[in-house]
């Protein structure tokens, strides 16, 4: 990206000009792509210009969407490993064997089960493979999202490692499909493993559940940008936004992201912004996205989600809020019935929520399945903010009110927001990444 980063120097250096950016989301708790395409992807944008990404609006949004983004961008970057040959893989740990009938591209996945609460362990020799600068995505199914992280474990011939991590799954059952992941690093040795001579690649189920299933497909590559990103994500258009956080963000030049619930700003309930305060902030910077009906989408029947859908948005059309591209459901609920739905209406939102860092990269994730992080706990947040400076990628993290219990207080909000000031990331918009995904590369 051409646009340097507003930092609270050069903000106050500018005459009091404002720049807000950052995302929008839901977190209550602290607790798939389908189409077509195949091989690697050869859809790239190269063009940095606004009018070349695709679904980029400019001003208020049409209702539905030009196209499925999860189809035209299901298999971005690289093809590594396709699974369609399971020789040189070994299960050290739990059971794994090839499925023919739940593919997500090719002739056949990778399916891996524990052997009752145990975690799974499989492992691929590398031989020397150079893996530098390089980050990973896959495609993910499985039968049991409640308590699960996915780990993929990167190491090197001496025993260090890079370990990138899906921290939780949101993905509601028994409703459930494929979906893309891009997980950030969540961890890494002492001693930095050489990443241009690797020994091999694990991939880890961790969970805490009676058993564990999960089908693995479509690993793929991709480059890792050259610096790292901080989104930040409130949800349900709170006045403790407006009053207080909004204040500080304009002090750093800060954008962010809000996500606020329709009936809320209509009936004026106690406690939240008015329509005027929203368009305020919009043209301050923030971008004002889709949160709609404040119900789990995936707890709505069927036949009626597309209907909530497209009055959801028409809403955010009619006040005139041009982040209604973006969606943020509500209490991070979503199955495949309504991932299919949604992308009639929207390109990019989420999410998978936890309480730990969970962080992307920026170019292979599911464009309706982000991951992201509760913004409660301040050593949290800020050890999100410095894994995607060390490793060049997105922290999304999700606050409401600073007197809830899953936002952190305001005086260690405040000290978050100087830790990502004085930390090498740019805070964006879903604009921003919305940009590096369609690049696909």
């Amino acid at each position: 990206m051409s646009r340097k980063r507003a930092t609270r120097r050069r903000f106050l250096a500018l005459s009091g000009a404002a720049g807000l950016t950052g995302m929008a989301g839901c977190a209550d708790q602290i607790r798939s792509a389908t189409g077509t395409g195949n091989g690697d992807s050869s859809d790239e944008t190269t063009d940095d210009s606004d009018d070349s990404v695709p679904g980029l609006a400019d001003g208020v949004p049409p209702l539905e969407t030009e196209f499925n983004s999860r189809e035209r961008l299901r298999q971005p970057g690289k093809s590594f490993d396709d699974f369609s040959d399971l020789e040189p893989w070994t299960v050290e740990q739990g059971s794994g064997e090839a499925d023919t009938d739940t593919v997500f591209a090719g002739e056949q996945s990778f399916k891996l089960q524990s052997n009752g609460s145990e975690n799974v362990v499989a492992q691929r020799s590398l031989g020397g493979e150079d893996m530098t600068e390089t980050d990973l995505s896959f495609a993910i199914r499985t039968t049991t999202p409640e308590s699960i992280t996915v780990n993929l474990r990167l190491v090197d011939r001496f025993g260090s490692s890079k370990v990138y991590s899906l921290r939780e799954i949101t993905y509601r059952s028994p409703d459930i499909g494929w979906f893309r992941a891009s997980p950030g690093v969540f961890q890494q040795s002492e001693y930095e493993p050489d990443l241009d001579n690797l020994d091999r690649l694990e991939i880890q189920l961790l969970h805490s559940m009676p058993e564990a299933e999960v089908w693995i497909d479509d690993l793929r590559t991709h480059e890792t940008p050259d610096q790292g990103y901080v989104m930040l994500s409130w949800d349900d258009g709170m006045l403790d936004y407006y009053e207080t956080a909004a204040p500080l963000h304009d002090e750093y030049g800060f954008q962010t992201v809000q996500a606020p619930v329709p009936r809320w700003v209509e009936q004026g309930e106690d406690g939240t912004m008015s329509r005027s305060e929203l368009i305020e902030r919009q043209e301050a910077g923030d971008q004002i996205v889709v949160h709609g009906t404040h119900d789990p989408i995936a707890e709505t029947d069927g036949s009626e989600i597309e209907g909530r859908l497209k009055a959801d948005k028409q809403w955010y059309i009619d006040n005139g809020f041009e982040g209604a591209n973006y969606i943020v459901y509500p209490h991070n609920s979503y199955d495949k019935t309504s991932l299919e739905q949604t992308a009639k209406y929207h390109y990019c939102g989420g999410f998978n929520q936890a309480g730990d860092v969970n962080t992307t990269n920026v170019y292979g994730f599911d464009p309706l399945a982000l991951p992201r992080t509760i913004g409660h706990d301040l050593e949290i947040s800020k050890r999100c903010v410095d894994l995607a400076a060390a490793h060049n990628q997105c922290t999304i993290l999700n606050f409401h009110a600073f007197d809830a219990n899953n936002t952190m207080p305001e005086g260690d909000y405040e000290t978050l927001l100087e830790h990502i000031d004085s930390a090498d990331v740019e805070v964006i918009t879903f604009d921003d990444l919305w940009k590096m995904r369609t690049s696909n590369r």
